[in-house]
């Protein structure tokens, strides 16, 4: 996860010590973290998303951990000392204990976040969300209106999703977007970032795409459109922090943007360069990020690298407890995703930034290329700018 408004304009964020070492509880390296989890609380969902990863339907999924068993997991976590469990689907809130396991979290003293696409959320939920005390709710949008609903496979799902934005914000809840960059999305990108300035969303997050699940249909967008879009995200944010309300505008699962980001400073002349880099390079990009910073939990407790790759299973938590999976220090997958330097091929190896970058994300090079460890597609960095060597 690479945050333009930190990197490129110098604000700070509220994730700053455990994203890029900033303030006295940063831990000693990113390497040392322990991971965000993300737990698929559940596979259904009301919608049917072009670019679901879970390829998840309308419908019941049997074997679903139980809600007994949530907080077994969830006491686990707070043991382990993960620093959030972001609860995801699926649709989370189509299940109906989630609150509950929510809530249960929460008393063991867990960060929650809930990743939804906001269309069950009325007033009595915003307000039962806020008094939770859930750090963040992101609702997903795939464009604005018809582009959305299109997108998302239900007329009015953007309306839906809409309003509750704005029952969350009545009862001041922090929310934000999640957004998926496609050819879609992208044309309505300027449309995008207005929506955000008018509807006052603090919060905005741009996820490449990663062919998993349906999404392995949709077509991906071009190494130019996805530098213009870039530009577009940069200069936004940047108009954002010079009017003087800057948001939190964040871009994931391309590790690429954080060496495109260091170009961008360099070449802009922007004092803040050599600071941004030395931040960049303390974070690691992929380095630190699947099989260390971050881990998935599906719907039926199976652990994975992340979220992207469910098609790799690390262990479950009915067999043995999350901490002691993650912990496998002899776990032969963990342990090359956590130095991978030594395993990545292509230009990924020789790339000078990689100390940025990490190498990218395996999930897309696995998912595109049926390799793990060969160079990610998605880079959209030339050979001349990562200085790639014979």
């Amino acid at each position: 996860m690479f945050n333009v408004t930190k990197i490129i304009c110098d604000r700070p964020q509220p994730m700053d010590a455990l994203r890029y070492g900033h303030g006295s509880d940063a831990p000693a390296s990113a390497s040392a973290r322990r991971p965000v989890v993300v737990w698929n609380v559940t596979r259904t969902c009301n919608l049917r998303c072009t670019h679901c990863y879970s390829d998840s339907e309308p419908s019941k999924y049997a074997g679903e951990l139980t809600f007994d068993e949530g907080r077994v997991l969830l006491d686990d976590l707070a043991g382990y000392g993960v620093p959030a469990v972001l609860f995801s689907g699926g649709e989370p809130l189509a299940r109906h204990d989630t609150l509950e396991l929510a809530q249960y979290a929460r008393a063991l003293g867990l960060k929650v976040t809930l990743s939804t696409n906001g269309t069950l959320i009325d007033r009595d939920k915003a307000e039962r969300i806020k008094n939770l005390g859930i750090t963040y709710v992101g609702i997903s949008f795939d464009g604005i209106g018809a582009t959305n609903d299109r997108f998302r496979g239900v007329a009015g799902a953007f309306e839906r999703a809409l309003r509750a934005i704005r029952h969350l914000k009545a009862v001041g809840q922090k929310v934000g977007l999640r957004l998926t960059l496609t050819p879609n999305t992208v044309a309505d990108l300027e449309q995008i970032f207005d929506f955000i300035e008018a509807e006052d969303i603090e919060r905005a997050c741009f996820y490449h795409l990663v062919p998993a699940g349906r999404g392995s249909a949709l077509v991906s967008l071009s190494h130019q459109a996805t530098r213009a879009a870039l530009d577009t995200i940069f200069a936004r944010t940047q108009r954002f922090a010079a009017a003087g309300r800057p948001r939190e505008i964040l871009t994931v699962d391309n590790h690429a943007d954080a060496a495109y980001a260091v170009m961008w400073l360099e070449r802009e002349g922007i004092e803040h360069a050599t600071a941004a880099r030395a931040a960049l390079e303390w974070n690691g990009g992929a380095n630190n990020s699947s099989g260390t910073g971050i881990a998935d939990i599906d719907w039926l407790g199976n652990v994975h690298p992340d979220q992207f790759l469910q098609s790799i299973t690390l262990g479950n938590i009915r067999e043995q407890p999350f901490s002691a999976i993650w912990g496998n220090g002899e776990d032969p997958l963990l342990s090359k995703l956590r130095n991978r330097r030594a395993h990545v091929e292509g230009r990924c190896r020789s790339c000078r930034f990689f100390s940025t970058c990490g190498g990218n994300f395996r999930a897309r090079a696995y998912a595109l290329t049926g390799n793990l460890w060969a160079e990610d597609p998605a880079c959209y960095l030339t050979d001349d700018e990562i200085a790639m060597t014979a």
